[in-house]
């Protein structure tokens, strides 16, 4: 606990220790979309939740988000054990739909995120250089003055990342946050969320159906087809009986070679 203490002094970091779900069940009228869902969600790891489509990842996003009622527990916990306050939430969307068209640029986009003031009423220097280093945190400084239509898909992704971390959360979820997004773009939006877990020891939970992108990034894996099938470390799980039977017939051939070798999952 004391060195739990120590790292948070020494990083921008949240005093959080661990989200706990313990026997969550979710419904929708007479249908089940969850249940008996129990795993932990710890800082300074990144925690990925995959499954089938209607597996009901998203639906217990949303109950971790406060979107969903739900049975159970969901406690939120400081290092010392204690419960902790509800807490700050990062939230990175699959994809922003907006008009292309629209004259705003990401200094605008990120400027109304950031204050009540209207954007037409202009950007104040403090509030673009508070837009800048915000920025910064993602690698994305040099796109403030582009024009959100003209983003590439990981130019956007690193710009919705720097807004879900503006302030600071204790929780940064990202929902399939590299869907459509080019491979350089993928390496780039990858590298500076893994960066987080260091910098801000952050509890970061990705939802993903990208399994290569996960054995690389996840130190957490939890599948889930309404409830918990596995939970470990990313070898363990795309290589228990509960994944192929899930995935029979879909599994990438690279993915069964680094499997059947024992491959590392670190980059």
């Amino acid at each position: 606990m004391k060195r739990d203490r120590a790292l948070a002094a020494q990083l921008d970091a949240c005093s959080l220790c661990r989200i706990e779900l313990d026997h969550v069940g979710v419904k929708a009228g007479a249908d089940v979309l969850v249940e008996d869902v129990s795993f932990h969600i710890h800082c300074g790891q990144l925690t990925a939740l995959v499954g089938p489509n209607g597996a009901g990842k998203t639906t217990l996003v949303k109950a971790i988000l406060g979107q969903r009622p739900y049975t159970g527990t969901i406690r939120h916990v400081d290092a010392e054990g204690h419960a902790f306050p509800v807490p700050r939430i990062g939230y990175v969307p699959q994809q922003l739909p907006f008009d292309r068209e629209m004259p705003l640029t990401v200094c605008d986009l990120m400027a109304a995120s950031l204050s009540r003031r209207p954007v037409w009423t202009g950007v104040g220097k403090a509030m673009r250089e508070r837009v800048h280093k915000a920025l910064e945190e993602t690698q994305a400084a040099s796109l403030i003055d582009k024009r959100l239509g003209a983003l590439s898909g990981g130019e956007l992704q690193r710009v919705l990342l720097a807004m879900a971390l503006t302030p600071v959360p204790d929780l940064l979820v990202l929902d399939e946050p590299v869907s459509g997004v080019d491979q350089n773009g993928l390496a780039l939006f990858l590298q500076t969320v893994s960066a987080l877990r260091k910098t801000h020891h952050m509890a970061i939970l990705m939802v993903s159906h990208d399994w290569d992108l996960v054995r690389r990034y996840a130190d957490f894996v939890v599948l889930v087809q309404q409830k918990v099938l596995k939970a470990g470390a990313p070898q363990e799980v795309f290589s228990s009986p509960e994944f192929a039977n899930v995935f029979r017939g879909e599994m990438p051939p690279i993915l069964e070679r680094d499997l059947s070798a024992g491959a590392q999952f670190r980059p």
